[in-house]
């Protein structure tokens, strides 16, 4: 047998016989890349926790609205900051559904599209992360701004018992108590430092690796 009548295969094993101008992989190489699409239930399971999102969202606004006469400005800045909250977790919730589906599973095929979202033209494994960590930090901002409202009236009032805390989380009102202590706002303060740092370094590692290498 003349070298040109050994199949392609054989006389390159990188070279894999092509049907209908898609790569027809091995069956071990194709196995392990469908195993790409057991991601897709988790992806429609975060979809269902954007919904529950959602209704959180609408449960709290109508709380703002319906009580909008009685509630202090403090109160109300509390309740428009839980909203925030909830909408930077649920734009977190739509970058790993969509960046993460498109990186790690399939094509969207939104090229063209005019509801493509911007970032998505030029998302990647590494571009996922910076943004991931960039929305995790707004998220930590939210709530230490919250605790830095609610700390400002800390002086005078204890601590809450643990009776106490069952009663708020039932929707107990008036309880003259807090739940921060001048401790756990200095920990969430330390915590979202270190948030922030990792974000620098995740940043900054990336900017190595993509680096434009130097023409020797």
């Amino acid at each position: 047998m003349s070298p040109s009548d050994t199949p392609a295969a054989l006389r390159d094993p990188e070279k894999i016989p092509v049907s209908h101008g898609i790569p027809r992989l091995r069956p071990l190489s194709w196995l392990i890349f469908a195993s790409r699409w057991l991601q897709v239930p988790l992806y429609l399971g975060l979809i269902v926790a954007q919904c529950v999102y959602v209704f959180l969202f609408l449960k709290e606004l109508l709380h703002l609205v319906t009580d909008a006469t009685i509630l202090s400005e403090q109160g109300m800045m509390l309740i428009v900051l839980g909203l925030i909250d909830v909408v930077m977790i649920s734009n977190l919730l739509v970058m790993v559904i969509v960046g993460g589906y498109e990186t790690f599973v399939s094509r969207l095929n939104l090229t063209g599209h005019p509801d493509q979202p911007e970032w998505l033209s030029h998302v990647n494994a590494s571009v996922l992360k910076v943004k991931l960590a960039m929305a995790i930090i707004g998220i930590s901002s939210i709530h230490l701004l919250k605790s830095f409202i609610e700390a400002g009236s800390l002086e005078g009032r204890d601590q809450c018992t643990v009776e106490q805390l069952i009663a708020i989380e039932n929707g107990a009102t008036g309880l003259y108590c807090s739940v921060l202590t001048p401790t756990g706002v200095l920990w969430q303060t330390v915590i979202h430092m270190t948030f922030i740092l990792s974000a620098i370094g995740i940043a900054w590692t990336d900017r190595i690796m993509n680096a434009p290498k130097k023409p020797h």
